[in-house]
């Protein structure tokens, strides 16, 4: 199997991390690893063949160095093992792009496929489809190229690129210069911005676990608890920038109502693997949806591992699981005609 990591987007070290908790908890008694990391210019680094990944992963120098398109090299390599693990986050790995390319080479995946991924990448999409099927969310404007500036909301109000992740490009806005300068912002990483409404309320996060048959399962529900004024990059990743309570402080019908929704949204985007869906329980008990994340952080100690820990169970266990729903879903659609 080959642990997929690094990647172009800003979230590069995160992903980096991540493949290292998953390296570190795959038991090389079940499991032959091969890691390959792309680097910040696209290139695919191999580990050497004494099984030692010299790469980022673990700061030496890669035996082989691959252009993503030249010969369809990429395709060939990841070909060549019998399940590619994806430690991917934001654009150019959690979008489907690479889920494109590994559909191609016929070989199976952790996680969701091309569409899913692309579709919760893209926060505006991701909203469209979820209240098309009655599921509450988070109101927002959407700025497209040209489009002027423009918030229906009051302030204070979001502004975040369509496309990106892990809060990079996002600011909170308290009045119009603000706002002014957060769509500039947002519009460096991405053509489509979001003007989001604030929602008073408590943060709180559930994972997804399974395929369209297995079915997907809900973890128990934690509770962000940001050190800054919201969740924002600092928080999420800075030593001390968070707290997550596990489980959420909530009423129980309110944490049995985000389950809930986690996993209409896990199905109603067609996900299968994992998935981390992020809500706001209002002030009045309300529970909307924020986002949806294909690739969540992946270290033993992130949101997605400890919720399914809480949940019982254990991190490698929960690897072991999402392996096995790469295959059965790669079985499952070996047997269809095109």
């Amino acid at each position: 199997m080959a642990v997929l990591a690094g990647g172009r987007s800003s979230e590069h070290d995160i992903s980096l991390a991540s493949a290292r908790s998953v390296l570190g908890a795959l038991d090389p008694d079940k499991y032959e690893t091969a890691t390959i990391a792309i680097d910040r210019a696209g290139r695919w680094e191999l580990e050497s063949g004494d099984g030692e990944p010299r790469n980022k992963l673990s700061q030496g120098s890669p035996t082989e160095t691959l252009p993503v398109l030249a010969d369809s090299t990429p395709a060939q390599v990841l070909g060549s093992v019998d399940v590619v693990v994806p430690v991917l986050h934001g654009p150019f790995g959690e979008d489907g792009t690479v889920q494109g390319l590994l559909e191609l080479a016929g070989v199976p995946y952790v996680g969701a496929g091309v569409a899913a991924s692309a579709l919760c990448m893209d926060k505006d999409l991701f909203k469209a489809v979820l209240r098309d099927r009655g599921i509450p969310v988070a109101r927002n404007a959407t700025l497209r190229l040209g489009d002027p500036v423009a918030n229906p909301f009051g302030y204070p109000v979001f502004v975040k690129p369509a496309r990106l992740g892990s809060s990079v490009g996002i600011s909170k806005a308290h009045d119009p210069d603000e706002l002014d300068a957060a769509v500039a912002l947002a519009r460096r990483h991405d053509e489509k911005v979001l003007v989001e409404e604030f929602v008073a309320g408590t943060e709180v996060e559930c994972g997804v676990l399974g395929n369209v048959d297995s079915p997907p399962v809900a973890s128990v529900v934690g509770e962000i608890v940001p050190h800054a004024e919201w969740y924002d990059y600092a928080a999420k990743y800075d030593e001390g920038g968070s707290d997550i309570v596990v489980p959420a402080r909530i009423p129980e019908e309110a944490a049995a109502r985000v389950q809930a929704l986690a996993v209409d949204s896990f199905v109603a985007t067609e996900c299968e693997g994992m998935a981390r869906v992020d809500f706001f329980l209002r002030d009045d008990g309300e529970v909307v949806v924020n986002e949806l994340n294909t690739i969540p952080g992946f270290t033993e100690t992130s949101v997605y591992a400890r919720l399914f820990e809480a949940s019982g169970i254990p991190y490698a266990s929960l690897l072991d699981r999402l392996i096995e729903l790469a295959l059965e879903r790669h079985e499952r659609r070996s047997s269809l005609e095109y």
